[in-house]
């Protein structure tokens, strides 16, 4: 059973930097396009970034564009999510997801999904 484990989450300030990572367990994250996914309270889950299973390319939404890196070290078997300039409205619980040979454009159909990490940014 492959485990999906992210950290990271936290409480910062509006302009302040996180960095999440995710981490699978009992398989490697060679061949797994990723990808980070975001839900608010009363909104529906939606996709942030995603990352070719081979490293490159990248994809962002329009909104974390410019602010938040998607990245990956398959030796680590860990996809990170590098958030920087944050702003309330970036306020969520965030999923790492994993999907076989993924491009990074998937919006659905992901294998493999973590628990959630908790990101509140105060204004």
């Amino acid at each position: 059973q492959v485990q999906l484990v992210e950290s990271g989450g936290g409480l910062v300030q509006a302009g302040g930097s996180l960095r999440l990572s995710c981490t699978i367990a009992r398989r490697t994250i060679s061949g797994y396009g990723m990808a980070w996914f975001r839900q608010a309270p009363g909104k529906e889950r939606e996709f942030v970034a995603g990352i070719h299973w081979t490293g490159s390319p990248t994809y962002h939404t329009d909104s974390v564009k410019g602010r938040f890196t998607i990245s990956r070290d398959n030796a680590q078997n860990t996809v990170y999510l590098q958030m920087n300039n944050l702003k309330p409205e970036d306020t969520a619980v965030y999923f790492c997801a994993a999907i076989e040979l993924g491009d990074g454009t998937n919006r659905f159909g992901y294998n493999y999904w973590g628990q959630g990490t908790q990101v509140t940014v105060s204004s």
